[in-house]
């Protein structure tokens, strides 16, 4: 059995100044609809509306991976860098440098890459815990 599905055809006009219009848009934002016009038609019908929350544990988690993702930035940032550098190199004591740089750079790498196994398996536990 198909559902019949009840188009909205009929216009209702209101008008409110830009005050109004501002605070019943940060009403809507307060909750998870979508568009202001369902948040509307729900207040004036009594309907239940979902308010949207914010996962205070989900801060740390954030906080720590927008810093892994900026090191990892500047990592990849160095390394395109040496990689052009040496590429444009000439002498053998040029290249020698650039590759103790790489390696450097690797060393960092995997640091970095340690510490973000290590903040997922941490954050996985903790979640599987909840």
């Amino acid at each position: 059995m198909k559902k019949e599905v009840k188009n909205k055809n009929k216009w209702l006009h209101i008008r409110i100044d830009e005050d109004e219009l501002l605070q019943l848009q940060n009403m809507q934002l307060r909750t998870t609809e979508k568009y202001i016009s369902n948040y509307v038609r729900k207040i004036m019908f009594n309907k239940p509306l979902i308010a949207r929350t914010r996962d205070e544990s989900l801060n740390e988690i954030i906080t720590v991976l927008t810093k892994l993702q900026k090191d990892l930035n500047g990592i990849g940032n160095n390394y395109n860098q040496m990689l052009h550098r040496l590429h444009l190199s000439t002498s053998v004591a040029e290249v020698k440098l650039w590759l103790k740089l790489y390696e450097k750079q690797r060393v960092e790498l995997f640091i970095c890459i340690d510490e973000i196994k290590a903040f997922i398996a941490k954050s996985a536990e903790k979640w599987l815990q909840e």
